[in-house]
């Protein structure tokens, strides 16, 4: 199924991201979607960990054809009806009694995400709309998400596999987190290093007439002419006889010959 093929694999929740009217915000999970032959059959798995450690999961199989059919779960819909729009987005509509009472739309973001609404109704008939964004697992797990799916009761099963999943989760995000703070200190130091740099070829293009002191506090100054000169005279010192256009900086030369502004 040509259309299906940008959705299919596993796609990891991001709980923070979404946005949810009715129900609670799980922990975590993963939204499986798998082609399972030619006839445009869809089998989508999602279960999910709530907040209170609890693991749910169901899955059911769909012609993505256009056309209703029955749903194998009557408790959740009567029938339901799969559609793609276009290799970007594919919609469900869930039926009971001839009117529906889901609406789940699956868009492929620009940046790569899957976005998932569920629009449907409430017990008491006011509208609601939850908004659940994945991102692709590049390998098959055990878990998916999303709280519009048929519950079913916890297993031990379900909660061996969320033990697993809530310590692999919890290292793993330690982890990243960790390489996360090491590329942002690197950022900062390479930030300093280029800002370094540029001071360094401005200070020395400009005019030196004694020999800079590594350690040592001088004044940058820029002249009437576009040029610059170093100074151990501050601003302060000049006072109003200042003889240059304007001050531009305190810096000191360091060890590696590079100048810092203080």
């Amino acid at each position: 199924m040509v259309q299906a093929y940008n959705f299919l694999g596993s796609w990891q929740l991001f709980p923070e991201k979404g946005t949810y009217e009715q129900g609670v915000r799980p922990r975590s999970g993963i939204y499986k979607i798998e082609s399972t032959d030619t006839k445009r059959e869809l089998t989508i798995s999602h279960s999910w960990v709530t907040i209170e450690s609890e693991a749910f999961a169901t899955s059911f199989t769909v012609i993505a054809d256009g056309d209703l059919q029955s749903f194998p779960d009557h408790s959740v819909a009567d029938s339901v009806q799969v559609s793609f729009t276009d290799s970007l987005v594919f919609e469900m509509h869930f039926y009971r009694g001839g009117q529906v009472i889901l609406h789940v739309i699956h868009e492929l973001q620009p940046n790569g995400y899957l976005k998932i609404s569920q629009q449907g109704f409430r017990d008491d008939g006011s509208a609601f709309t939850n908004a659940e964004y994945f991102h692709r697992q590049m390998s098959v797990m055990p878990y998916s998400a999303s709280v519009s799916g048929a519950v079913v009761k916890a297993t031990e099963e379900g909660v061996i596999r969320h033990k697993a999943l809530t310590a692999m989760e919890e290292q793993t995000n330690m982890q990243l987190d960790q390489i996360r703070k090491q590329i942002e200190l690197l950022a900062i130091q390479a930030q300093e290093i280029h800002q370094r740099k540029e001071l360094s070829m401005l200070i020395y293009g400009a005019k030196l007439s004694f020999k800079p002191e590594i350690g040592q506090i001088y004044y940058l100054y820029e002249k009437a002419d576009g040029s610059h000169m170093i100074s151990l005279i501050s601003p302060k010192e000049w006072g109003a006889s200042m003889p240059f256009k304007s001050f531009v900086a305190a810096v000191q030369l360091l060890a590696d010959h590079t100048w810092k502004e203080l």
